[in-house]
């Protein structure tokens, strides 16, 4: 396996409030995460920062995530810990109010690769050069895409497609969204909307076909977000499996 990630303020903001991870477990099994926080005073960092240090924590230091079961349970029971460190910390930082964060994760192990998800931050896979969007945005703007009353290109300019349906810190309890994906992938992608805003499905798949290591690979994403705007903060982790 090959993996890299990365994150970058981009052009607009004045500071980076998403955090990404790639960790291995003591029996090289793989989890990936980013989220991308929001709220004032610097608390979305806050907000990003506690359930990425949560989970990422807790899964370096397990021996072995166990079943598919175990490791729905798992992830279930970590994030929805870390949405109650979120509301703890606000309770004892007032100014902090309203603050919280997208989620989105991939365990792959030998059996299995789960996605999971709260928020736009997205999860994909590559296969046989093709990108496939794993995850659904917990928007409002999707909501009403899937009712009928917007177009998907009416939706990619309304004045609140950043609108959450779903994130962490906005409830005391969450649920998130848990994807079983066959394992037989080339790639596995996960961002902040940072990127996915400023570069499209196509421009995306583009680059993860090119003959490029694998930092430059997230590297040229980055570049490209940052070249039509960088209006947000940008997150990748990527994993790339071996060829067999």
């Amino acid at each position: 396996m090959e993996f890299y990630y990365q994150t970058d303020p981009g052009k607009v903001r004045d500071h980076n409030e998403d955090s990404v991870t790639i960790v291995k477990n003591q029996s090289g099994e793989y989890l990936l995460a980013v989220a991308d926080g929001m709220g004032g005073h610097r608390a979305g960092e806050i907000a990003s920062s506690i359930v990425i240090g949560n989970i990422g924590t807790h899964f370096k230091e397990m021996g072995k995530i166990g079943t598919k079961e175990d490791a729905v349970r798992w992830l279930k029971d970590a994030v929805s810990e870390a949405n109650v460190e979120i509301y703890k910390y606000t309770a004892e930082h007032p100014e902090s109010e309203g603050m919280g964060t997208t989620i989105v994760t991939a365990i792959l192990t030998d059996e299995f690769l789960l996605f999971g998800n709260l928020g736009d931050s997205r999860g994909y896979v590559l296969k046989d050069g093709k990108l496939h969007q794993i995850t659904t945005d917990h928007t409002l703007v999707n909501l009403l895409v899937k009712s009928g009353e917007l177009t998907e290109e009416e939706a990619e300019h309304h004045p609140r497609k950043n609108v959450l349906m779903k994130a962490l810190g906005a409830n005391t309890k969450v649920e998130m969204d848990i994807i079983d994906v066959e394992t037989d992938v080339d790639g596995i992608l996960l961002c902040s909307d940072g990127l996915t805003n400023m570069l499209d499905h196509d421009q995306i798949e583009k680059v993860l076909n090119e003959d490029l290591e694998i930092e430059k690979m997230v590297q040229k994403l980055i570049y490209k977000s940052n070249n039509r705007g960088g209006n947000d903060n940008i997150s990748i982790a990527y994993l790339k499996k071996e060829v067999a």
